[in-house]
């Protein structure tokens, strides 16, 4: 259902309040330079640090700026299982293709706790689910066997799943287990290598900020084009490495306020902005890369 470079948005703000007139430009910005789909409200768009009203705003706003050019896959994830169903039929309304959903966060449920988190949602929400597995931040970790469980017990529902464990061992597991399962990387610098394995694309940090290059190389990978791709994956490497060279998004943000003056590197507490050793990776790594607007 999904492939190739998917950026997870980061959300722009001015003057502490959400810049609607920005984040218009950013998603025609993206689709024009080959993002096959856009995940508003990700980790990268500080969804953490959005109020309620701004979430379902956000995702309203790029659906309705997407306008069917590409799926709209709407973060509704949250540690409490009715705030996440809540951000789920909001997401609908708004007119999202589909959810992102984040394993709970603090709680750290057991895996039983799990399967009964997302088989709640999935009986409820309407939209196909992307699972989300991330557990260096949310320390709980959804195991292959349960989400294997997962997509044996609501296919077509439970479609697809963002891995960021960074456990490639993870994929072939998966796919044995669950053939039909969308895997998706979570983590820029792996994608490559789980090109082979049976990964089909990555909801990204780095697409942010280099869409055409991020999109030539899914293009090329997805093909079995694998010369082309790791020379593209050597000029893309110390950009990915320098999206985390402080806080995300801050570095990602930076960079986009070096491309664009409508783009501001503002950023949302706890998160500050970039320290000048970052700024300094980020310049370096763009230039690397030839990344321009």
């Amino acid at each position: 259902m999904f492939s190739g470079s998917i950026p997870a948005l980061a959300t722009p703000f001015r003057d502490e309040t959400f810049d609607e007139a920005a984040y218009r430009r950013f998603i025609d910005w993206q689709i024009d330079n080959g993002s096959s789909a856009l995940v508003p409200c990700g980790t990268t768009g500080e969804s953490a640090t959005l109020d309620n009203d701004e979430h379902h705003r956000v995702i309203a706003v790029c659906a309705e700026q997407a306008a069917g050019r590409v799926p709209v896959i709407a973060g509704a994830g949250s540690n409490d299982t009715q705030t996440a169903l809540w951000h789920c039929k909001e997401a609908q309304v708004a007119g999202a293709n589909a959810l992102l959903l984040v394993a709970p966060y603090y709680n750290r449920p057991s895996q039983e706790g799990l399967l009964a988190h997302f088989s709640y949602l999935a009986e409820r929400a309407e939209l196909p689910i992307v699972l989300y597995n991330v557990p260096g931040r949310t320390v709980t970790d959804i195991l292959p066997a349960t989400v294997i469980e997962l997509a044996r017990r609501f296919p077509g529902k439970i479609v697809a799943l963002k891995d960021a464990s960074g456990d490639l061992q993870r994929v072939v597991q998966q796919r044995m287990g669950a053939p039909e399962l969308c895997q998706l990387s979570g983590d820029d610098p792996l994608v490559l290598a789980g090109y082979p394995l049976g990964q089909v694309g990555c909801v990204s940090v780095t697409a942010n900020v280099a869409p055409k290059l991020c999109a030539e190389f899914h293009a090329a990978a997805a093909s079995g084009d694998f010369e082309t791709a790791r020379e593209l994956n050597e000029k893309l490497y110390p950009l990915h490495k320098a999206m985390f060279a402080d806080a995300s998004p801050a570095p990602a943000k930076y960079a986009l306020s070096k491309l664009f003056d409508w783009f501001a590197p503002d950023v949302r507490l706890p998160i500050v902005p970039c320290s000048d050793a970052a700024k300094k990776a980020v310049d370096d790594a763009m230039d690397f890369a030839g990344v321009v607007a």
